[in-house]
């Protein structure tokens, strides 16, 4: 069914208004690579230090989602969206000029706080401004062509930046484009919010946090420093919480995340795809970019360039896919970017130890799958939910994917390590000094820093059979990924095989 109502002029210069801070949000997650040796000169930072550096914005981020989507439907999207500007903001200056690595950390931790109000704001607004279907699903498209490109140029720009200016010019370049957005949002973008709001549930907040945090954390470090007791420990602590929130939310009159959400078999369906399409996602990303640096030796800010020709092909890959599924059943689409993702990683498997162009194709497929089934299972999920449970329903989709990402980087790294370490045991030199063999397991940079010390001909069997091991493991990790590819495929056959996930009972629109 296609709503009567369609967007103007209005609603689209609205829309390309919110698409300033999903840019920025999504190149906060990668514009730091290149900063990190500037930032530990200068701040003195440690090696624990450097972590939370990264962390911290991330994990503000994925703990406060949840809550802040529940927020943003009670007070209004609009004015969450413009105070997470302002923290954003405010907190990019703090970053910019942190005289420690202390005060960094914090200022890290508050930008992803303003994030974590800044997507579901405007992926929820976005639902409001288009109430007609065709609209909507070409909207998300760009919007999700947008942000997979937003991560992809924030690397590049972060290696521009630090050419030119110092590490702090990296977070200050957000300031200017969260002041246009503090100045026209209230111009151009309507409010929008629950009219029949239900009291903030402050344990439900505590118990998404507590569910969120310890996953994502013993996720993240497995994938850096493989499966210890005390990070499964972490993980079963977090999954713990996460069953006593879900029981709060099915129980409690006054739940955080509206059972109504949950009353179209699309709304769910469209969470577990993402999440498996962003599982998949990262699995690529965790190779492919130590492939382009350390076994095909290009610098960072090369490397980040040729990174980025994948990303062009993501720009076409999200409006053609909301195209094609005005004609076709979305399941069917959905389904077919799956297949193309997964084909993508069957390229990935012939790739050898200089396969630059193979692999940025293979990538480039990667990347078109995966925004094709984000764009349309996003707007699936978006569409199926009341519009006035537009923030709830934006920021479950989007924790899908930070729980999708960080597992797929946890999964497919502790894959391509195991293979690697084994591989590298097998294939190094007998003759290495005490030492360099364990050194050279740990990590294949390592190894080819540890290889370029010693004497031309060992050290030249060290780092080919490192890289050698690293590609070997990056195919068995393609194979793995493949299959869980294979197996969105089908779920969004079986869950989406009716016309009626196609076309939800229309909701009811929050007034302005």
């Amino acid at each position: 069914m296609t709503n009567s109502t369609r967007a103007g002029r209005r609603e689209w210069t609205a829309f390309a208004v919110l698409l300033l801070p999903l840019l920025l949000v999504s190149m906060d997650v990668s514009v730091l690579f290149f900063a990190v040796p500037a930032i530990t000169r200068d701040l003195a930072a440690t090696s624990t230090q450097q972590l939370w550096i990264f962390d911290s914005y991330a994990f503000a981020l994925a703990g406060l989602l949840i809550t802040m989507g529940s927020l943003g439907d009670r007070i209004g999207r609009r004015k969450l969206l413009l105070l997470g500007a302002t923290a954003f903001g405010a907190a990019s200056v703090a970053a910019a000029y942190a005289q420690n690595a202390e005060m960094l950390i914090a200022a890290r931790f508050v930008l992803g706080v303003g994030g974590a109000t800044l997507m579901p704001s405007t992926m929820g607004l976005v639902r409001n401004m288009f109430q007609d279907d065709a609209q909507r699903t070409k909207a998300i498209g760009i919007w999700s062509g947008a942000m997979a490109g937003g991560i992809a140029l924030g690397s590049v720009l972060g290696g521009v930046m630090l050419e030119h200016f110092w590490w702090g010019s990296v977070f200050l370049i957000n300031v200017p484009a969260m002041l246009l957005l503090l100045v026209f949002a209230p111009l151009l973008v309507p409010e929008f919010k629950d009219p029949r709001p239900a009291r903030f549930d402050l344990l439900s907040m505590i118990l998404s946090m507590g569910a969120i945090l310890p996953v994502v954390y013993g996720v993240k470090r497995m994938a850096a420093d493989g499966f210890s007791t005390t990070l499964l420990l972490y993980v079963l602590a977090g999954l713990a919480l996460g069953a006593a929130f879900i029981f709060r939310q099915r129980t409690t009159r006054e739940a955080m995340i509206s059972r109504d959400l949950f009353r179209h078999r699309a709304f769910g369906a469209g969470i577990a795809l993402n999440t498996l399409a962003m599982f998949g996602m990262m699995g690529a990303n965790y190779f492919t970019t130590q492939y382009l640096q350390s076994v095909l030796g290009k610098g960072p800010l090369e490397a980040a360039l040729w990174g980025t020709l994948p990303s062009l092909a993501v720009g076409v890959a999200g409006p053609m896919a909301t195209v094609v599924a005005q004609k076709a059943n979305k399941g069917v689409v959905i389904a077919a970017g799956f297949l193309i993702a997964a084909a993508g990683f069957a390229i990935l498997m012939t790739t050898g130890t200089n396969s630059l162009t193979l692999t940025l194709v293979a990538c480039a497929v990667i990347a078109c799958g995966i925004v094709t089934v984000m764009a349309l299972v996003s707007d699936m999920a978006l569409g199926a939910a009341p519009a006035e449970k537009a923030g709830s329903a934006a920021s479950l989709v989007e924790a899908g994917q930070e729980f999708g990402g960080a597992l797929g980087m946890a999964a497919f790294g502790s894959v391509g390590m195991a293979v690697y370490r084994h591989d590298v045991t097998r294939d190094a030199p007998t003759e290495l000094p005490h030492g360099v063999l364990e050194s050279a397991r740990e990590t294949l940079v390592g190894a080819v820093s540890t290889a370029a010390g010693l004497p031309g001909r060992t050290g030249g069997a060290l780092a080919a059979a490192a890289r050698d091991a690293f590609v070997h493991g990056m195919h068995v990790a393609a194979v793995g990924a493949t299959a869980v590819l294979l197996l969105g495929a089908a779920v969004a056959v079986a869950a989406l095989r009716n016309r009626d996930a196609d076309h939800p009972e229309p909701a009811v629109t929050a007034g302005h």
